[in-house]
């Protein structure tokens, strides 16, 4: 089977053989972006359903200690969707910035570790955030609410917003600097006739990748800003018709994902339309 890369390069794949496409898929980047898909098909299987729930219904049904169990989940999810991101644009700045340097700096391997590690991180970080805080009740008995102290909101503030988006911001930054002079080098060189070297098509690769990227850090600070703002201006009680609302708008940030690689990529139709009519499972 064969089909045809964005740079217009056709690949082919054969599955005995180690170079075929599914081998190809193995890198640091799709390790990131699949831990981060991975974080958003859980937000969508766990968290909006039992967040319907508590719109529909006035109390919680489900005991105490499954509505702290939740809001563990809930947090973990949402600090591995940010903690990926991060990773992401990490991974950007050196495929961009030091491409001579990324193949030794970046492995599948220290991506897995440090994946794993967020993980483990996150999960750590709001469990000590839930079980430390106290419980409020509202509208009834039972109610999965909580009340998050002052000194807690700010740790949260600066460790889960101003922190990683302050690192996402400057590397991406750095990142559409060096491929606008990367860009401007490979016109000048086509203007005057000169070879374009494979390392330069595969800089343009790169650079595309960091758009695609970039744009999906963007859609997720503006999702993120408001509530943020928010939780620290109600002092965290998250309780309001405003707060759900920017919640969901959370939970809908992480349905945009796949529609931006989508929209930008052929070969995510193509496998989208792939797995969805059941030709993954023939062998041909």
């Amino acid at each position: 089977m064969a089909y045809e890369t964005e740079d217009h390069e056709t690949q082919y794949c054969f599955p005995a053989i180690n170079s075929s496409c599914f081998k190809q898929l193995h890198t640091p980047t799709n390790l990131i972006i699949l831990s981060l898909a991975v974080a958003d098909l859980l937000i969508g299987l766990i968290v909006m359903p039992l967040e319907a729930t508590r719109l529909i219904e006035t109390c919680w049904y489900f005991g105490d200690t499954f509505c702290r169990l939740f809001l563990i989940i809930m947090g973990l999810l949402f600090s591995a969707s940010l903690s990926n991101l991060v990773l992401v644009a990490v991974d950007r700045y050196v495929a961009v910035c030091h491409p001579f340097l990324y193949p030794q700096k970046i492995t599948t391997t220290k991506t897995l570790i440090i994946v794993c590690i967020f993980w483990v991180c996150s999960s750590v970080y709001n469990t000590a955030i839930v079980m430390s805080v106290s419980h409020k009740k509202y509208a009834c008995y039972g109610e999965c609410t909580i009340m998050i102290t002052f000194d807690w909101s700010v740790s949260d503030l600066f460790l889960s917003f101003l922190f990683p988006c302050t690192l996402i911001i400057t590397l991406y930054l750095r990142i559409f600097y060096v491929a606008h002079q990367q860009v401007k080098v490979i016109n000048s060189l086509v203007k005057t006739g000169k070879h374009v070297t494979e390392g330069s098509v595969r800089r343009k690769s790169e650079r595309k990748a960091a758009l695609t990227l970039g744009i999906i850090v963007t859609v997720y600070l503006f999702c993120w800003i408001p509530f943020f703002i928010l939780s620290l201006t109600e002092n965290t009680e998250m309780a309001s018709t405003t707060a759900y609302i920017l919640l969901w708008i959370l939970y809908i940030n992480s349905g945009l994902n796949p529609l931006i690689y989508a929209f930008f990529y052929p070969w995510f139709k193509m496998s989208v339309k792939h797995i969805l009519t059941l030709k993954i499972f023939k062998p041909a």
